[in-house]
């Protein structure tokens, strides 16, 4: 039963696993238990594109830009599989923005930048994002 379940977890593993376009280790802070970290995640559908090409180079550096020093670290993943063999990604691509606080998030991400921000967004999908933000426990 343990050598079925370990098979079983192993691959559901090996299926969502991700490549990831982090910053590198010498640019990106540690992110720390506590920090706010704002997922926003791109949902896979028929007729959904993505330009991860435009999102990591151009749309992760407006972002940047537009949020200044209150954005402690980025990270990208481009969807690859999903935990079901056969079936569609779940997701085309999840982008991680990374705050010390909700105050901090909320204070950066006021209407202006906001707004430059979703105009953007037809530059690299049609995918509508949904967003969650969470806390760093680990």
């Amino acid at each position: 039963m343990k050598t079925k379940l370990f098979s079983v977890l192993t691959l559901v593993f090996l299926l969502m696993i991700q490549v990831s376009f982090a910053q590198s280790a010498s640019e990106s802070p540690k992110i720390t238990k506590g920090m706010i970290k704002v997922g926003i995640y791109y949902p896979n559908g028929e007729g959904k594109t993505f330009n991860m090409d435009y999102y990591a180079s151009k749309h992760m550096s407006l972002a940047k830009s537009l949020l200044g020093n209150s954005l402690k670290a980025i990270a990208i993943d481009k969807g690859l599989a999903s935990g079901v063999p056969n079936a569609p990604v779940p997701y085309l691509a999840i982008g991680y923005l990374y705050f010390d606080s909700i105050a901090s998030f909320q204070k950066a991400m006021n209407g202006e930048v906001s707004a430059k921000l979703n105009a953007d967004i037809p530059n690299y999908t049609n995918s509508q994002p949904i967003v969650q933000i969470s806390e760093v426990l680990q």
